[in-house]
């Protein structure tokens, strides 16, 4: 059975097609491409072209692929211009089609590369992994790394359509799966509380009945926060909120190494500093942010720090955040479960003493 779910943006519209298996409807689609005289490329990686070498022989058949080393190391300006390359030696034009495969290193890099090339082709999704499939592969947000930071070089650019088969979580591993879960307890934390009561009473696991239902449970509410406020412009709340946990996490990601910690591994973190930040603000009390970290380490996330950071130096990369503004830092904090909110006003002490109850240290050692 195929479920649909709308984004609705005017001319940028798309669905987002969920099932177990949708080799035959993904195929459909190509094959329309491709009768239309459009170029179509798929952009993968290594690790997923390998395990689900059939299901993507299934959707694409022989359409040229490019596939990347998988981890966070390929969402770099190198591989971007490889991507390039690739697009011209196939001779794609202004109709040319990039159809992404794989997890949100893949779907940022192949949707910023589309974005970029020719001033902007078409692209579609087709997610590998839990963290993809709830978060990264809709909305439009493309883009890479570099040394100042996380996701800094990037465009909006709005896939065609995505496509949820979930029957590729099952070679998903158990590391990648927990990534995937840091997500969608975010989606509890900021805005429904009765997921997040679910998910406390009763973990998510890959052989989990509800697993599609809580995939659909939190595109919805993405779709939703992107409809309202897509390119991020609202002064408070809006798609912001969707970064809950992350200011933090891109630090730990970039401090640590891109590839150290998986982007989930850190959000799991991040999700923890921000409600421990929270308290510190007066807005929840302590028990919340031990039911948080309950709710994290149950599903095989640390909550803190594998190893030490110099605070000095987390709070230096925090000053290149993205979401840095008119020089402040924006953290999005909780009011309460399942109600966030964007906070520019915050006393970077404060966030000082909360790296160091996750793990931070006030010397150099670890750095």
């Amino acid at each position: 059975m195929v479920d649909s779910l709308t984004v609705n943006l005017g001319n940028r519209s798309y669905p987002i097609r969920f099932g177990s298996d949708l080799r035959e409807i993904v195929a459909e689609e190509v094959a329309i491409l491709i009768r239309a005289g459009r170029k179509v490329v798929v952009v993968t990686d290594e690790r997923v072209a390998s395990a689900q070498s059939e299901v993507l022989q299934g959707m694409v058949a022989d359409v040229p692929r490019w596939a990347v080393a998988a981890g966070e190391q390929s969402k770099s300006a190198t591989e971007l211009g490889r991507l390039w390359d690739f697009f011209a030696a196939q001779k794609m034009d202004r109709g040319g089609v990039v159809l992404a495969f794989g997890g949100g290193v893949v779907g940022d890099l192949a949707g910023f590369a589309a974005a970029s090339y020719l001033r902007g082709v078409d692209f579609y999704q087709v997610p590998t992994t839990l963290l993809a499939m709830v978060d990264s592969s809709v909305g439009g947000k493309t883009g890479i790394n570099i040394g100042a930071g996380k996701n800094l070089v990037g465009a909006f650019h709005q896939p065609r359509a995505v496509f949820i088969a979930t029957e590729l979580l099952t070679t998903l591993p158990a590391r990648e799966f927990a990534a995937g879960m840091a997500e969608v307890i975010k989606y509890g934390l900021l805005g429904d509380a009765s997921l997040y009561g679910e998910l406390a009473r009763s973990p998510l696991t890959v052989e989990s009945a509800r697993v599609a239902s809580v995939v659909r449970r939190c595109c919805e509410a993405k779709a939703q926060i992107v409809e309202a406020d897509e390119f991020e412009m609202a002064k408070a709340g809006g798609r912001a909120l969707l970064n809950l946990g992350h200011t933090f996490a891109h630090v730990i990601e970039k401090v640590a190494g891109y590839g150290v910690y998986l982007h989930g591994e850190a959000v799991g973190i991040g999700l923890v500093a921000a409600a421990r930040l929270s308290r510190e603000l007066g807005l929840v009390d302590t028990a919340v942010v031990t039911a948080v970290e309950a709710v994290i380490g149950a599903h095989q996330l640390s909550i803190a720090l594998r190893e030490p950071f110099a605070v000095g130096a987390l709070m230096q990369a925090m000053a290149s955040d993205k979401k840095v503004r008119a020089g402040g830092l924006r953290f999005v904090v909780l009011e309460a479960v399942g109600h966030a909110v964007t906070r520019d006003d915050v006393d970077l002490n404060l966030v000082e003493k909360v790296w160091l109850e996750v793990g931070a240290v006030q010397d150099t050692a670890g750095t």
